[in-house]
């Protein structure tokens, strides 16, 4: 029987007395689960993940051996989490080097001693607890530390967008193409060294690349027309007064966020042939930084809408950019571009999709101050209760394999990191259609089932579920949440998540 705060010890063995004789030992103090074999061990990792405190693990099994739940676990990173303790006859050296190398943390020889097993099992839950406190503690300091150079950052660039008269959005879309850019660039070369910490700090510090204008006459910064000569001049120092705003801030001169940061004032605006400012640097000369930002920056002014222009569609900006109509640009970066341009499309309409979403509930909250007629009130009421329920669901479930899909028009849309993981360059699936379904056919069927058996009043559901995944075959579970409207016998929508999702297989199944 399950106790309330008792630790869960699994004991995965395909011998019957030898799984009854470790229960006896431990199950006065701890909860116990068991597997006869590694295949039923994985399934219980899968349903427990993280519930599961530690596992006392046989490494002689027919079929799936304990190397092979090793093998798993270090791939969906649970041997972080959960302690493996390895229990066998086998005696050989090469065996437990191996067991220790995939990240066993102790190992226990049968026969077994009652006082050496116990005496194992506590201090290894001791010193995990242990590691587990020490990594939260350095995780909320990285964390606090990271938040507040974020809030810092954010604050300081929407400033300047302010006084700009843009939105903040193109902090958001500096920030987003930045990102991809880098990310696409580290696929293709190490040319540059970069680390994933390099990454976050260019990405965070592109919010800063604008800061300089802060000191630019206003009459010039939101001026409509075309600069003079003696304008341009003029604006062209935000590059330099961005960069000296950061130099004179002594305190922080050697953090690695504010010197990637004075990089990006000073050089976003030189350009790989020396033609750019203000130091006229070229090619590698400018720090890839500074280029990858520039890239960013002028993608996005030439597709929003500013006080002196018109938005140009996202193939016009592709274009000129790759014709160097706006200066010229490393031919690495211009790869990059090309390669990740559909990626980086998909992200600026989904942060135009979020603004547009704000402003129009904002208009619907407006509609009810103004509306006297109860009929009025029920369009605006039932959409602000969609996306209320959207928003809370979603946010609940991020970085997930998320859905959304509409029974009336049998349209499925699938989150980026979820078109992803299944190798699909669209985010909307029509299940009805062409399109292969990710999911076996009886597994399909189930969950439809199962989603028949909701109503208004018990909405959620839940099914496990096999998936062809660009990284092979993968078992996980579909948490999934029933839209109703009034008056309607079937829900209308289905939003939801797959998660605990475990590789199984290499390839795609057939």
């Amino acid at each position: 029987m399950h106790r309330k705060n008792r630790q869960k010890i699994l004991i995965v063995d395909d011998n019957k007395m030898n799984r009854e004789f470790l229960i006896d030992m431990l199950e006065n103090e701890f909860d116990i689960m068991e597997a006869s074999d590694g295949f039923q061990a994985i399934q219980i990792l899968r349903d427990y993940g993280t519930a599961i405190d530690l596992m006392l693990l046989d490494i002689i099994m027919p079929e799936v051996d304990g190397f092979e739940v090793l093998a798993m676990m270090n791939e969906n990173y649970l041997i972080n989490d959960i302690p493996v303790i390895m229990i066998s006859a086998e005696n050989d050296d090469s065996c437990i080097e191996r067991a220790y190398e995939m990240g066993v943390t102790d190992y226990i020889s049968r026969p077994f001693n009652v006082a050496v097993v116990r005496r194992r099992v506590t201090n290894t839950l001791a010193l995990h607890a242990k590691h587990k406190k020490l990594i939260s503690i350095i995780a909320e300091q990285v964390y606090e530390k990271e938040k507040n150079n974020n809030m810092m950052v954010h604050i300081l660039s929407h400033i300047v967008e302010f006084r700009n008269g843009e939105s903040g959005m193109h902090v958001l879309n500096i920030f987003s193409i930045t990102n991809l850019l880098l990310k696409k660039l580290i696929e293709k070369t190490n040319k540059y060294n970069l680390t994933q910490k390099d990454i976050s700090l260019i990405t965070i510090a592109s919010a800063l690349h604008d800061i300089g204008k802060i000191s630019i006459p206003s009459a010039i910064l939101n001026k409509p027309g075309r600069f003079t000569p003696e304008e341009f001049e003029i604006m062209k120092t935000h590059t330099t007064i961005g960069a000296s705003l950061l130099e004179d801030i002594p305190i922080y001169n050697d953090d690695p966020l504010v010197k990637v940061a004075r990089e990006i004032c000073r050089w976003h605006h030189e350009r790989f042939d020396g033609r750019g400012y203000p130091d006229g640097l070229k090619g590698d000369e400018i720090p890839v930084s500074a280029q990858i930002v520039a890239v960013a920056d002028v993608y996005d002014a030439l597709t929003s809408e500013r006080c002196y222009k018109k938005a140009f569609s996202h193939e016009q900006a592709f274009q000129m950019i790759i014709n160097g109509e706006c200066g010229k640009f490393s031919p690495l970066l211009m790869e990059c571009l090309a390669e990740c341009h559909n990626d980086i499309i998909n992200k600026l309409q989904i942060h135009s999709n979020e603004h547009m979403q704000e402003i129009q509930l904002q208009n619907i909250v407006d509609e009810l101050i103004q509306c006297d007629e109860t009929n009025d009130l029920i369009s605006p009421i039932k959409q602000i209760d969609r996306e209320r329920e959207k928003s809370r669901f979603f946010a609940k479930h991020a970085q997930e394999l998320q859905f959304d899909y509409d029974c009336r028009t049998s349209v499925v849309i699938v989150s980026e990191w979820g078109a992803n993981l299944i190798g699909s360059n669209r985010t909307v699936l029509n299940i009805g259609g062409k399109d292969k379904c990710i999911m076996c056919n009886s597994d399909l069927q189930d969950f439809r089932n199962i989603l028949d058996k909701a109503d208004i009043n018990n909405p959620d559901v839940e099914s496990n579920i096999i998936l062809d995944t660009v990284d092979g075959r993968m078992s996980g579970k579909i948490i999934a949440h029933t839209m109703w409207e009034n008056n309607t016998p079937k829900y209308t929508g289905v939003i939801g998540k797959v998660s605990g999702l475990i590789k199984i297989s290499e390839t795609k199944g057939e």
